[in-house]
């Protein structure tokens, strides 16, 4: 990402600053790594799928600068640190994650030019109105009413879930998965995503602003649509513990290689941040 990205230097440098103040905050990491294991695992090699690791990192990052700000979940804290909003201003950021979407764009499409025409369909529905942007509207306008359970899994789907599926649909592309290997992960990846998503929902209750980089309570504060508002912690819990089983389970058919991803999985349903 650093050889991609503009430097700090580089006029305008606010916006550049901002750009790089962001997406080298730290974080997990975790779309990229499911795009370069996912790659690994069907016999790909780790250089073609690079770009899109780094793109899906770029998406992710836009997205949490964008949902920081004011008129999106308003939080003062991302990772630790000040929120770009905060440590810049409202419009730097708002530019900031405009340039890092479409920076995630051009860098995909320095992945093996055989594979970038269906890299783009996918990261770009997942990333979308039909996918993500979709996701945060339906969570913005959940806090008008009662959630539901329906209401609850469509955000869930949409705003969290699609964007880690794509990851590992692109790292499936990227290594020439075929289509059986390709729908396999696919299901895996979908599976991940919702499992992380009320995982996610659980840690808003349970943990504390330190542990989550963020602040902490917000989903109840602003009455958002959540799994623990909807079916409590526990029924959270073993909705979570579900998802994640599904998940492995449709990892068994590659056996021993796939014990990279396995731990991905338990590390989502385990993680305390």
């Amino acid at each position: 990402m650093d050889g991609v990205v503009p430097g700090g230097l580089e006029e305008p440098r606010r916006l550049h600053r901002a750009v790089r103040y962001s997406l080298f905050a730290g974080g997990k990491r975790l779309r990229p790594a499911l795009v370069l294991l996912t790659c690994r695992l069907v016999g790909g090699r780790e250089k073609d799928a690079l770009p899109a690791a780094a793109a899906l990192e770029m998406i992710h990052t836009y997205s949490l600068i964008h949902d920081d700000l004011p008129a999106m979940d308003d939080d003062d804290f991302r990772r630790g640190k000040p929120s770009c909003h905060k440590a810049f201003d409202e419009a730097t950021a708002i530019l900031a994650g405009d340039a890092l979407l479409t920076l995630a764009f051009e860098t995909l499409a320095k992945c093996p030019a055989a594979v970038v025409p269906q890299l783009v369909k996918v990261v770009a529905d997942a990333a979308g109105a039909r996918g993500m942007v979709g996701g945060q509207q339906a969570d913005l306008e959940g806090t008008r009413g009662k959630p539901t359970p329906a209401l609850v899994r469509f955000i869930h789907r949409k705003k969290t879930a699609a964007l880690l599926r794509a990851s590992v649909q692109a790292g499936a592309l990227c290594g020439r998965a075929d289509s059986g290997e390709y729908n396999t992960l696919t299901e895996f990846g979908e599976n991940l995503g919702l499992a992380f998503q009320v995982a996610d929902d659980v840690l808003d209750v349970t943990a504390s602003t330190k542990q989550l980089g963020k602040t902490a309570g917000k989903d109840a504060t602003a009455g958002k649509a959540t799994y623990p508002a909807v079916f409590g912690l526990d029924r959270s819990r073993r909705e979570a513990a579900k998802l994640a089983g599904r998940a492995l389970g449709a990892l068994e058919d590659f056996g021993r290689k796939a014990d990279d991803l396995r731990e991905v999985m338990k590390f989502v349903i385990a993680r305390t941040s």
